[in-house]
């Protein structure tokens, strides 16, 4: 049996008690990553995410000894120069982050071009000389004019997917066109039994708010239309039902403590209306109060009310001299 260094040992037990002990295990990918800014990043990171580098074959060894369900699988997605990250925050989070924090950078010969890469119409900052001729040798259209250098169109030099070759690399560091991004590429992330890819994880954050917003208007109209019950849906559900069981009581005419209130005025409405149906056909049929009552019914002029100080029990008798004076006109309405 061949002999394993202790260090190595130590390695898979810190790298085993970091994957036991944190929510959410990160697949990165550290590939052409300045050191200044990586450490950078590790410090934006320090108080929620931890970075750990390593042997792949000490990672390999650490995630199929973890206890945790179907994590193993994290290594099928190892690629460039892997690390791991240790955090308990939601991965979502930990992929925006990471993808925020990218820059800017040169491209290098060899690199993958990330997009199209278009060098711009415009001018440059160089005068007539050699970089005239570079520029021409790959493709790019330019000229002299008024001294300068000047790029007459738009042109892709590298297209999407593409190698990027050693002398079209340089043309784009000096014209200070730098495609490339850097930073922490998050290939996978594990979380409660799931692997969640860097396509799953790519997410419209306006779009899925906007998304889950209809997503809870439709899932309550429908919990409301089909008689749901749970605490969302029983306020409206209660209100919905009080409007209803009064317009039932106002309808079948059942007197209570709120039907009152609209069943006396529509009674005299109609008592109203009725009167008048008479009085155009006859109006000695209905007496000289209910004649009053008719003309002061197209136009009514509210008095200006004086300030004092009215005592509930004040308000209550004038409620109910209006409910007598309603009931007296139906009564010399019908006898």
């Amino acid at each position: 049996m061949p002999h394993i260094a202790s260090w190595k040992k130590e390695e898979v037990k810190d790298l085993k008690g970091l994957i036991g002990s944190h929510k959410v295990v990160g697949m990165a990918d550290l590939s052409d990553i300045p050191a200044p800014q990586l450490q950078k990043m590790r410090r934006t990171l320090k108080d929620s995410a931890q970075i750990k580098m390593s042997r792949k074959t000490l990672m390999n060894l650490a995630l199929n000894d973890s206890e945790k369900t179907n994590i193993k699988a994290l290594s099928e997605h190892m690629e460039g120069q892997p690390a791991l990250i240790f955090t308990d925050m939601n991965p979502f989070k930990l992929y925006k982050i990471l993808e925020e924090s990218k820059t800017q950078a040169p491209a290098k010969a060899g690199n993958i071009a990330p997009s199209d890469i278009v060098v711009p119409q415009g001018d440059t900052a160089f005068p007539p000389g050699p970089m005239l001729g570079e520029l021409q040798k790959i493709g790019i259209p330019a000229k002299i004019d008024k001294g300068k250098i000047v790029i007459t169109k738009d042109k892709t030099v590298v297209e999407e997917g593409e190698q990027i070759p050693g002398n079209v690399a340089s043309i784009l560091t000096r014209l200070e066109i730098h495609p490339m991004e850097v930073g922490i590429d998050l290939k996978a992330a594990y979380e409660d039994q799931t692997i969640y890819t860097a396509d799953l994880l790519t997410i419209d954050s306006e779009k899925t708010l906007s998304d889950i917003q209809n997503a809870y208007t439709k899932a309550l109209n429908l919990s409301v239309n089909a008689e749901i019950f749970n605490k969302v849906s029983m306020p409206i559900l209660i209100s919905k039902a009080a409007t209803n069981a009064i317009n039932l009581a106002v309808n079948s005419e059942i007197l209570n403590g709120k039907t009152i209130l609209l069943l006396i005025p529509k009674a005299y409405n109609q008592m109203l209306a009725l009167a008048s149906e008479i009085a155009a056909k006859n109006s000695d049929a209905v007496d000289d109060d209910i004649r009053g009552k008719l003309s002061s019914s197209t136009v009514t002029v509210e008095e200006p009310e004086e300030e004092d100080d009215e005592s509930p029990d004040e308000e209550e008798e004038s409620e109910e001299e209006k409910e007598e004076e309603a009931a007296a006109g139906l009564g010399s309405l019908f006898g």
